[in-house]
């Protein structure tokens, strides 16, 4: 008894939408994709498609088992994968691409590092804030933040980013700083423009999480931008370690209300196409990425200035 025969047919006879497709795809006839189909309800004891001429379409009992079953295909089909591939050599060109924070402040500096080790591998890196619709835009890898909105991409945690609030001392010194959230609301406050969200700054207080509305006369829709503002004294912001640990490093940017300031962890992720053709290349650059963050605690501690505010 084949189970797992029985599943991929049914898998991909409703991801296909179609018996015919479906056996075209595996590799056997309609009638035979059919009869695995057939047979796992029989199994079962449960009717899990309805057959029209038309289409066909999950049942309840479908799409519970559906939902089940297509994880432990892909699954398998990873686990084949690292086997198969695991004596090849990483080679070819890497489509990579990566969030601008991360990709600005933090993955240039990694590559020397990763052409030591992979020679073979060309890269060729896109630095934008719009995750690609999917991977037919030619994307092998991306560095993303966040959960993953897609069931058909597999997540790799590459290290845990956290939010600081700081300012430059030119501002701190013009305008004072802030001692307690509420003192925000005097100050003239940065944020990216596309991402109103991060404008609700949270700050544990005796009865919990606290979160203050800031506000401010510039914004700008990327975060480099607002950190170079910040730097030039414009105002206060709160931005990821891994854009301003430099800065705070350099004494341009003061750690400000850490306090009372609510760290949110910030995951970040490598993410990749799931299925068995998953590439030497993607493997060996997400293990890099894994392995060279693995101590970020570290790399992109907050450091304070001696003598700052």
């Amino acid at each position: 008894m084949d189970r797992s025969a029985e599943m991929t047919a049914f898998v991909r006879a409703v991801e296909t939408g179609g018996f015919t497709a479906a056996a075209r795809e595996i590799g056997l006839t309609p009638s035979a994709l059919s009869k695995l189909v057939t047979r796992l309800e029989d199994r079962l004891g449960a009717r899990l498609l309805q057959r029209t001429t038309r289409r066909l379409q999950l049942t309840s009992e479908g799409e519970a088992f559906y939902a089940r079953a297509r994880p432990i295909l892909l699954a398998m089909d990873e686990a084949e994968a690292e086997v198969s591939q695991a004596g090849l050599s990483p080679r070819g060109l890497l489509r990579l691409q990566c969030g601008t924070a991360f990709g600005m402040h933090q993955l240039a500096r990694t590559i020397p590092h990763f052409q030591a080790l992979y020679p073979d591998v060309q890269l060729d890196i896109t630095i934008s804030d719009r995750p690609p619709a999917d991977m037919k835009e030619g994307i092998d890898l991306t560095i993303r933040t966040g959960p993953l909105d897609d069931s058909s991409m597999v997540a790799r945690r590459i290290c845990t980013l956290e939010r600081v609030i700081c300012a430059a001392p030119s501002y701190l010194a013009l305008h004072g700083t802030p001692r307690t959230p509420d003192d925000l609301q005097r100050h003239n406050c940065l944020w990216i423009s596309n991402l109103p969200a991060l404008r609700r700054w949270p700050f544990d207080t005796e009865d919990g999480i606290r979160v203050v509305h800031i506000g401010g006369n510039v914004v700008a829709n990327n975060a480099e931008t607002v950190l170079q503002l910040a730097v030039a004294g414009v105002g206060i912001t709160r931005l990821t370690n891994v854009i301003v640990s430099a800065a705070i490093a350099r004494r341009e940017l003061v750690p400000i209300l850490t306090d009372w300031h609510h760290v949110e962890p910030v995951p970040l992720f490598a993410s990749y196409p799931s299925g068995r053709n998953l590439a030497p290349k993607v493997r060996a650059m997400v293990d890099f990425l894994v392995d060279f963050f693995k101590d970020s605690d570290q790399q992109f501690q907050r450091v304070t200035p001696v003598g700052s505010p």
